[in-house]
């Protein structure tokens, strides 16, 4: 079926992304909790209870970096435990942009929120949908 092909290719690309995004993005705030290394100011934690980007990054490189990374793997694989583990991964980046705006505010230039919400909620579109269709 066509219709299910472009849902898998699309989910695919998706969680791709969001693999690389979170393994690279993590690994680069671990190995410089300054930030400093990717433009992100130390500032923004004002609110937030760390005063470095160490746990943030441990956080992104393991739930929304490997976590995405074994998901995708499973998805390509056809195991039957992907659909609901990337309904997780998108549920958990929402949160993570939620929780995210709550504590460092939204900031719009780049528009990092907007787009990681964004993929957020396709990951969950599309994998509700997958799950609903039969092969």
């Amino acid at each position: 079926m066509l219709f299910k092909k472009v849902i898998r290719i699309v989910l695919t690309a998706l969680l791709f992304f969001q693999a690389i995004s979170g393994v690279i993005g993590g690994a680069l705030l671990i190995i410089d909790p300054s930030g400093q290394l990717i433009n992100l100011p130390i500032s923004f934690l004002e609110k937030s209870p760390f005063n470095n980007y160490l746990i943030p990054g441990l956080i992104l490189f393991s739930a929304l970096g490997i976590f995405p990374v074994i998901v995708l793997f499973g998805f390509l694989n056809l195991k039957s435990w992907s659909s609901m583990t990337s309904i997780g991964i998108g549920v958990l980046l929402i949160i993570w942009i939620f929780v995210e705006i709550l504590i460092i505010g939204y900031k719009s230039e780049p528009p990092l929120q907007l787009i990681y919400g964004i993929v957020g909620i396709l990951i969950t579109i599309f994998s509700l949908i997958n799950g609903s269709l039969k092969d």
